[in-house]
């Protein structure tokens, strides 16, 4: 089954871009959604496994919101209170939250720091 992680921004999907395999698609919200983005998200993830992983503000919970009704079997990935949305999460928190949702065999994980 094809994987699909809705994210609100294009600095969100370049951050998941860097640690998710090229074979996981990644759309964004671009802010407030209407019925025709809705309708463009449904079109493109079609019969996807969804993902939602949106910022933890005001913004990032509507959104949600909105998403969670849309896609009401959606996997729902957190970021922290204090990160600066999910591009400014660090990459191992990022990765942790993929692990738990189940994605191992789609992470592309840094090389270890030596």
């Amino acid at each position: 089954m094809a994987i699909t992680v809705i994210v609100e921004g294009k600095n969100d999907r370049s951050k998941l871009r860097r640690l998710l395999d090229p074979e996981v698609h990644i759309l964004c919200t671009f802010g407030t959604l209407n019925s025709l983005k809705l309708e463009s998200l449904h079109k493109r993830a079609k019969h996807d496994e969804i993902y939602l992983f949106m910022d933890n503000d005001s913004s990032g919970k509507k959104i949600r919101g909105v998403l969670a009704d849309s896609f009401p079997d959606a996997y729902h990935m957190y970021t922290r209170k204090g990160y600066a949305g999910v591009e400014g999460t660090p990459d191992e928190y990022v990765i942790a939250q993929l692990e738990k949702a189940g994605l191992e065999e789609y992470i592309i994980y840094p090389p270890p720091v030596l």
